[in-house]
């Protein structure tokens, strides 16, 4: 194939959010470009986010998928888009691809000036007996949901075992569920969710419970069983599980086979290697998304995070860097949410298992308030767990988990970790406040404060029941009367807050005192309390009841059996 008669000529391998996309910024910053787009699968651009919600007909049309075609991109941009072609070899002194026409049976190569890796990232399938038996799905592509839903129509599903409770784990139990089918979820990490600290997860757990979902988390797969079609799974622990139907969610690989085979250099996970500006190793050849590895905006260290608001970015840099701009792209923090049923839960920046396994000094807080107004009607509750450096007093992440308003929330913490907003400057935020949207002091302001509190040390704080016997202090409840009579930890004495200066004499000043309430704001003030009477060692209960119960849910939580057959 020619040059492009001089003018400058990108392939770009993939399609998707950074294929599409890089090819959408290129064609606005030069019109001479001639831009082709390879795509192995029969859509170019699809909103892969949006599929576990067309399964559950969350989304009614499936065209609402589909947002290009080849003929709206060539009738928009004049972008030569091929789809069922798939480039299977890079020739870099050539600077040629070599592509096989899966339609035809034909094979052919094609020049380029500069090339775009977008390939994406292949679903983990594990090698395992009777992982080919029919009735077995991975969710990554339009087709995989077609194939989903002609099965569930045709073979009469009643139940689904959902193998991997990871984001699209768990938004595919969601609308299976509003399928009114019955559902088992697998997991071989202890926890769901693994990226987010196990309590923070504590009320999904509930919320599984309570959309009769069953659960089998700690326990891997090792077998499926079935004659003709898969009717069970084993797991490791040789507990089998009967289902209709099997759907894989064990995360997702860099599908950088194709860049590894060219020479190209490969970082964190066999990730592609990027410099700042999204070039490979290789200055003429580009990659983001879920294909390349990227860095943390927190530590600056690679990581592979394959997320969509990334890819988006990163297309639209890579447009403009190949039109000659010099445009960095300065990293991701990891920002993320999820729904089921109810519950909301979303991550920005470090988790504190991640903050531990880097080695990186921080301070843990945990702060629970309504989501608006308590006055106004349909306050929920919003809890938050931030990460802080403590010399700096810089957020390094933010996790939140509540009803309402979480995504307003979280979206305010990821802005201030890219700003480098201190807590002082947090405190300080000008945040929009009407009683029925926030409070004065919005859930993200209270727990800047709360943070303050305990990174200078206005406050000491211990988290869990092991934490109090390794004191061996004694627990002090806060609380009302009728909010102790429904549920205390255990030998703890109850006197109000707002009787505990006139009854104070009634305690110890000599040993260890834990004060807790509903969320720690009231155990606060009475841990300033005793500490202005001369109590000699007080520890406020971090979170409160609230905390305490999602750690206490996390550690009782059982596994409950799958329905059998």
């Amino acid at each position: 194939m020619d040059k492009g008669n001089g003018r400058n000529k990108i392939v770009i391998v993939g399609g998707v959010a950074v294929g599409a996309g890089a090819a959408a910024k290129i064609r606005r910053m030069d019109e001479s470009a001639d831009i082709i787009v390879i795509e192995r699968g029969p859509h170019v651009s699809f909103a892969n986010c949006g599929l576990p919600y067309y399964l559950g007909d969350v989304i009614s049309r499936r065209e609402a998928l589909l947002l290009h075609t080849p003929a709206s991109l060539h009738a928009r941009f004049q972008i030569d888009v091929r789809t069922r072609q798939e480039v299977v070899a890079i020739d870099r002194k050539n600077k040629e691809v070599m592509i096989d026409n899966l339609e035809e049976g034909t094979s052919y190569r094609e020049s380029y000036d500069k090339l775009v890796l977008a390939m994406g990232a292949q679903p983990v399938m594990p090698r395992l007996p009777g992982i080919q038996l029919p009735g077995i799905f991975q969710l990554r592509t339009v087709p995989d949901v077609d194939a989903m839903k002609a099965w569930i129509s045709s073979n009469r599903v009643k139940h689904v075992a959902v193998i991997g409770a990871g984001f699209i784990g768990i938004e595919t139990v969601e609308n299976l569920t509003t399928l009114g089918l019955s559902v088992t979820l697998i997991e071989k990490a202890p926890q769901v969710l693994p990226p987010f600290d196990e309590e923070m997860t504590a009320h999904v757990r509930q919320e599984l419970t309570r959309l009769h979902v069953n659960t089998a988390l700690g326990d891997g797969i090792s077998e499926f069983r079935g004659m003709g079609r898969a009717t069970e799974v084993v797991l490791e622990s040789g507990r089998v599980i009967k289902a209709d139907m099997f759907i894989l969610g064990l995360g997702v690989r860099p599908n950088s086979t194709l860049a590894q085979e060219a020479g190209l250099e490969l970082g964190m996970a066999g990730a592609v290697k990027v410099n700042d500006y999204l070039q490979t190793s290789d200055p003429d050849i580009y990659a983001a998304g879920d294909v390349a590895e990227v860095s943390h905006r927190v530590n600056g260290r690679q990581r592979f995070i394959p997320l969509a608001g990334a890819a988006n970015k990163q297309a639209r840099i890579i447009g403009e860097n190949i039109c000659g701009a010099r445009v960095k792209f300065e990293g991701t923090l990891g920002t993320a949410i999820v729904k089921l049923g109810e519950t909301t839960l979303a991550m920005t920046g470090l988790t504190e298992k991640a903050a531990k396994a880097d080695g990186i000094s921080h301070v843990v807080s945990y702060n629970t308030a309504g989501h608006h107004a308590g006055y106004y009607p349909g306050a929920t509750d919003l809890t938050v767990k931030l990460l802080v450096e403590p010399l700096t007093e810089l957020v390094l992440g933010a996790q939140i988990s509540g009803k309402l308003g979480v995504d307003k929330r979280i979206d305010v913490f990821a802005t201030a970790i890219a700003s480098r907003l201190s807590l002082d400057e947090m405190t300080g935020l000008d945040l929009a406040y009407a009683p029925s949207f926030s409070s004065a002091k919005d859930p993200v302001i209270m727990a800047a404060m709360v943070a303050q509190h305990v990174v200078r040390g206005e406050v000491c704080t211990v988290r869990t029941m092991d934490d109090i016997r390794r004191l061996n202090a004694l627990i002090l409840d806060v609380r009302t009367e009728g909010e102790a009579v429904k549920r205390a930890l255990p030998g703890a004495v109850n006197i109000p807050l707002d009787q505990l200066r006139e009854r104070a004499h009634e305690l110890d000043k000599n040993i260890t005192w834990v004060v807790y309430c509903r969320s720690g704001q009231r155990s606060y003030y009475a841990y300033q309390i005793l500490s202005g009477l001369g109590f000699n060692s007080v520890y406020n209960l971090e979170g409160g009841m609230i905390v305490q119960e999602m750690i206490q849910q996390v550690e009782d939580f059982t596994n409950v059996e799958s329905v059998v057959f």
